[in-house]
């Protein structure tokens, strides 16, 4: 069974989105299986992180932001691939680093993340963007 995500963003972050993966994989049937997701963009990530205190994507983004600057800091004046902005680039490096699929084991009915897991698209672009992410249940 397959499903698209579309998540909405408003800038650099990272996004929740577990409510809504729970409530299509308990709508499915599946009660044991796996499910993968896979993000349809070069310039975000995915990933399963801590959804308890909201400081952990803090400082998350603030430690990629540190990471990969811009390309319009100093120290990033190797880039060539500037024409679409000075977060551009950086995305696609930070997307390099970071997973853009994930593989979730589903038990009784419900993905397996642990007490403070949460699954997350993380955008690494400055503009809101509308992200798609694939998912695939079996």
């Amino acid at each position: 069974m397959q499903h698209d995500f579309s998540i909405p963003t408003r800038g650099q972050g990272l996004y929740e989105f577990t409510r809504e993966v729970k409530a299509w994989v308990s709508v499915t049937g599946f009660q044991d299986g796996l499910l993968t997701m896979f993000v349809r963009h070069t310039s975000c990530s995915l990933l399963i992180q801590e959804n308890a205190d909201p400081e952990v994507q803090g400082d998350l983004s603030a430690f990629f932001a540190r990471l990969v600057p811009p390309s319009s800091d100093p120290s990033m004046s190797y880039l060539r691939h500037t024409y679409e902005g000075p977060d551009d680039m950086p995305a696609h490096i930070k997307a390099a680093m970071m997973p853009v699929s994930l593989s979730i084991p589903v038990r009784s009915g419900t993905p397996a993340l642990g007490t403070w897991q949460g699954i997350y698209l993380f955008e690494h672009r400055d503009a809101p963007h509308q992200r798609q992410v694939a998912a695939h249940l079996s």
